[in-house]
């Protein structure tokens, strides 16, 4: 029995998705389970399981089209089985609006005679300024002789002024715009061209890099790497969700710096007796005990209303190739520092693995962005859309610093914390802020808590 394969809806707020690849072919074997493709969505690329086994008969979307969710996109079935017609949805005809009713020129009365007046002291009036009409689009015309023979020479044939008629490119424009740019004194590969005409690449645009100035592939490769290429659906997203907080929620940053010292001694004691907690395991608790203390922190608002969060949903920035995704952690206010662990472990693992759902990556209230393991010594982070403050914590580094009257050497890690002027001061931002440095520098309370 032929049965059909559709978009699946991942999350809440998707509407369409972007079939990235295959993994299945076409009269490849199914079984349940499998993964038949990969799709981009606004928050990451996830894997599709199929539900049925057969054999998949036909692919209906291929990779790189983005198709609405519930659209069609192939059938599984056994092998020799007709296949339905095919019936993609179409998007909605774009909205053109009615022309508006013109009104008619009012009809202007005779002058009435005027009778005799004074002189007086003449008036000029400045006629108003009318704004000239928007010159049309020039159109592009080339001869077909003129287009092939750019093509040939694997020139871009815009810039040429056309002597035919209506501005017209014919082939003597063409040939003359080849010796005024010194066409015949180019030295290019054979290859290089034919890499040029098919990719489109204007080789009088290039650098050569060979010997005597000599253009090769790798200078056409040069040029194709520089072309602008459109973002991935993942960054787009990013992009207008970042600026968009930027721009409307006023941030302001408070750092400090917590002595790690004693906290790495007690990991490392744990590690020992095969307790191999991480220190981003340390820093999530201490963030979620001292968002119970400052629910301020834990809140959003509009500008007008305030919203408090009763459970902590912690978010945690994983960094892939692709982008940015930050997997919720789930209530952490009731779970244990094991349990943290585990569920951070899983999460970063699914991240990486591409098979975080999207409702796995919305509805935090709270972000950490660890950047602890690139060696950096102190950043800022961008509010997510819907919570008041991420903290961005660096890296752990030795550092020269005065204990006890004396200059030692300690493990100081900085943290950073972005907040919404709107709703958290400074006073609160350092409180909130010194109170998870308190706790990391606390090794009795992680010693009753293991």
């Amino acid at each position: 029995m032929v049965r059909p394969i559709t978009l699946p809806k991942l999350g809440q707020s998707e509407e369409e998705g972007k079939i990235v690849k295959w993994r299945k072919r076409e009269g490849d074997t199914i079984a349940k389970g499998d993964i038949l493709f990969e799709i981009e969505t606004d928050k990451a690329v996830l894997e599709v399981e199929s539900y049925y086994e057969g054999t998949l008969l036909k692919i209906v979307v291929p990779e790189g089209e983005t198709v609405p969710i519930q659209s069609l996109v192939a059938y599984v079935g056994d092998p020799g089985e007709p296949i339905p017609e095919v019936k993609q949805p179409t998007p909605p005809p774009p909205r053109v609006e009615a022309p508006r009713p013109v009104a008619p020129a009012p009809i202007r009365e005779a002058p009435r005679p005027i009778a005799p007046q004074p002189a007086a002291r003449e008036v000029v009036i400045a006629a108003p300024l009318v704004a000239a009409p928007a010159a049309a689009p020039t159109l592009f015309r080339i001869s077909p002789r003129a287009a092939r023979l750019a093509k040939e020479s694997a020139i871009d044939p815009t810039p040429i002024t056309g002597t035919g008629p209506f501005g017209r490119i014919v082939e003597a424009d063409v040939k003359a715009y080849l010796a005024a740019k010194g066409y015949d004194r180019l030295r290019i590969t054979p290859s290089a061209k034919d890499r040029a005409i098919k990719e489109g690449v204007g080789i009088l645009t290039l650098e050569g890099t060979g010997a005597g100035g000599r253009i090769t592939v790798n200078d056409v490769e040069r040029a194709l790497a520089e072309r602008p290429k459109p973002m991935s659906k993942m960054r787009q997203i990013i992009a207008q969700r970042l600026t968009h907080s930027y721009t409307t929620q006023p941030h302001f940053f408070v750092t400090v710096a917590a002595d790690m010292t004693d906290l790495l001694a007690f990991r490392a004691e744990l590690k020992a007796k095969g307790a191999d907690y991480t220190v981003t395991d340390f820093i999530l608790e201490a963030v979620t005990l001292s968002l119970v203390e400052f629910p301020t922190v834990n809140s959003t608002t509009d500008g007008k209303n305030v919203r408090w969060h009763s459970k902590v949903q912690l978010g945690l920035a994983v960094a892939l190739e692709q982008g940015l995704v930050v997997p919720v952690i789930r209530n952490a206010e009731d779970l244990t520092l094991a349990e943290i662990h585990e569920r951070a472990t899983e999460l970063t693992a699914k991240a990486r693995a591409g098979k975080l759902t999207p409702d796995q990556m919305t509805g935090s209230t709270f972000t950490i962005s660890n950047m602890g393991m690139m060696d950096v010594e102190n950043f800022t982070a961008i509010i997510n859309p819907g919570e008041s403050a991420i903290l961005a914590v660096s890296s752990t580094l030795p550092t020269p610093v005065v204990k006890d009257g004396k200059v030692v050497i300690r493990s100081i890690m900085k943290m950073t914390l972005s907040s919404d002027h709107r709703i958290i001061d400074g006073a609160l931002a350092a409180r909130f802020l010194n109170a998870i440095k308190q706790k990391l520098e606390e090794i009795s309370l992680w010693r009753r808590m293991v």
